[in-house]
């Protein structure tokens, strides 16, 4: 994966809470951190986030966006 964002953190997602439009995504960092962002429901459902898949955070200025590998 390149991306432009200097800041990704890779861990597992914990829970995925899907709404007519939006997606909150949870995701495990390290023991006890975890980082949720809201993403559309097209961006989770295209990146098949699930409960015990990895994905990366992706932190860029004010956004936070989600990545798989």
């Amino acid at each position: 994966m390149k991306i432009s964002a200097h800041n990704s953190l890779k861990g597992v997602v914990k829970k995925v809470k899907i709404g007519h439009v939006s997606a909150e995504v949870s995701v495990e960092i390290v023991a006890g951190i975890v980082i949720t962002a809201v993403i559309t429901r097209s961006s989770a459902e295209n990146l098949e986030l699930e409960e015990g898949k990895e994905a990366y955070v992706v932190i860029k200025s004010s956004d936070v966006m989600v990545a798989i590998d």
